[in-house]
């Protein structure tokens, strides 16, 4: 490492043998200029960013440690179906220690083709990083689990998709990339004793509190799926649609991350589906408890080997485990919900209440930020243009149980915290990219301020409340950007 960088970088992933890596430098790029910078985000893991030309000089030049920056393998179910993937075009630089001893991933995204790029350039479009980017810090704002962005980079070299584009290169940032694709690749491409070092490499970097357990192994599993299943929660909260809920992007750490296809629903539906490659609805916003149970269940097969020495028994631990995930994400998900609708206690008999006012919701094609927002604030719900014979009648039934549990001052003071006023809406997620792409990032840039604070009301906001029209809904998609 370098004097001079602005990282304090060590490399434990290099520790694991080394099928699950393969060393390799970012492209050399003949213009790179930084688009976008996180300061506050820099300033929070310890990273010096007075000199612009010190930092590209640390993400781009011969100064990469080419005997220590590597790309990772893994495998994974796309949409259902078994790959061998790997990092095919993104690159670790190090893993950053910050002054208080955290750890974090710093990756390259469009960095330049690697041993895992299956045919593919590598590279990336400014659009897709800047999307990225701004997704990334909203989630983080809304208070979910995410991976971070430290800058967007453009490279000063054109990316040929299904037209010519800008290129780029994002600077992400993860507690850890493991993946549920990495213990894939693990149990299916190498030994006993590769899937062993794994398992204990990710206990010791991301869950050393289990390493004393009687099975440390089983309680990994256990800890996984609830960090999933509170992070999967916590998206259907905010109407978050993820969009590519692939095993090899389900995390170990519980972050969310890879935001290609990914979008928020305006009015609720849970068919709701804006992926250009999610042709049978596999990732709809309803679906996608389910599949992270799926998921977590291919995590769990990996494991098999190792749970305990006798198969039945390892067999019999890991579908207990599974066995338990609806249990757990009915108990996650309705505390989470009923919060959302002022109600503090997590009573399995007030869950009809939250269903049923979703039902409503889907009948009357009503915004799902909105109308949350709606019961957080306002005092009077009268019929008339703004609200449906069904809600009113709800609205009473709702009133009468805070007035049971508690007030509603109270209550609705609650909901405040759960119940964002804005959310990055499509929309404007689409006319910011475009006028960024083309060098204007005034819309951009206020987005990003504007969704850096979403449960608090702000003076510029009646924009960012309304949804789009039904129409720009019917016809809008998102796409992987590779």
């Amino acid at each position: 490492m370098q004097t001079d960088s602005p990282f304090n970088f060590e490399y434990s992933y290099l520790d694991l043998p080394s099928v699950f890596y393969s060393l390799e430098q970012p492209a050399v790029f003949p213009n790179p200029q930084i688009v976008l910078l996180n300061n506050q985000f820099c300033k929070q893991l310890n990273i010096d960013t007075s000199n612009h030309a010190n930092l590209l000089t640390s993400f781009f030049t011969s100064s990469v440690d080419a005997s220590k920056s590597f790309s990772q393998a893994y495998a994974g179910h796309q949409f259902g179906n078994f790959t061998k993937l790997g990092d095919g075009r993104a690159i670790v630089l190090g893993e950053h220690i910050t002054q208080n001893l955290q750890r974090f991933d710093v990756q390259l995204k469009g960095s330049g083709r690697t041993a895992y790029s299956r045919g593919g350039d590598g590279k990336a479009t400014l659009k897709a990083m800047l999307r990225e980017f701004l997704i990334s810090e909203a989630m983080h704002h809304l208070k979910i689990p995410t991976s971070r962005s430290l800058a967007v980079i453009s490279t000063g070299e054109p990316v040929y998709r299904t037209t010519l584009d800008a290129g780029a290169v994002l600077v992400r940032v993860m507690k850890s990339h493991l993946r549920v694709g990495t213990f894939e690749f693990a149990a299916r491409f190498g030994s006993i004793a590769d899937l062993k070092g794994l398992t204990q490499y990710t206990i010791n970097r991301l869950y050393p509190q289990i390493e004393e357990d009687k099975n440390p192994t089983l309680s990994l599993l256990n800890a996984v799926i609830e960090q999933q299943v509170a992070l999967v929660a916590q998206w259907c909260g905010v109407g978050f649609i993820h969009g590519v809920m692939n095993t090899d992007n389900t995390s170990i750490s519980g972050e969310t991350f890879d935001y290609g296809p990914c979008a928020f629903m305006n009015m609720y539906n849970p068919n709701t589906v804006y992926s250009s490659i999610d042709n049978y609805g596999r990732y709809a916003f309803g679906n996608q408890y389910q599949i992270i149970k799926w998921n977590i269940a291919r995590f769990a097969e990996t494991l098999l080997p190792i749970l305990d020495d006798d198969k039945a028994k390892s067999l019999a631990m890991a579908q207990a485990a599974i066995d338990g995930f609806d249990a757990i994400w009915k108990n996650t998900y309705y505390d989470l919900m009923l919060k959302k609708i002022g109600i503090a206690t997590n009573d399995a008999k007030l869950y009809a209440l939250v269903d049923d006012l979703l039902d409503i919701m889907l009948k009357h094609h009503m915004d799902y930020t909105n109308t949350f927002w709606d019961l957080a604030t306002k005092k009077d719900f009268k019929l008339g243009n703004t609200y449906n014979a069904d809600f009113v009648i709800w609205i009473k039934k709702w009133e009468a149980v805070i007035n049971k549990v508690s007030n509603i001052d109270s209550a609705q003071t609650l909901m405040q915290q759960y119940n964002p006023i804005v959310i990055p809406r499509n929309h404007l997620v689409e006319q910011a990219l475009n006028e960024a792409t083309k060098g204007n990032l005034d819309l951009y840039i206020e987005m990003l301020k504007i969704t850096s604070k979403p449960y608090q009301f702000q003076t510029v906001i009646d924009m960012y409340m309304q949804p789009s029209t039904n129409q720009f809904e019917q016809a809008y998609q998102t796409f992987c950007g590779t």
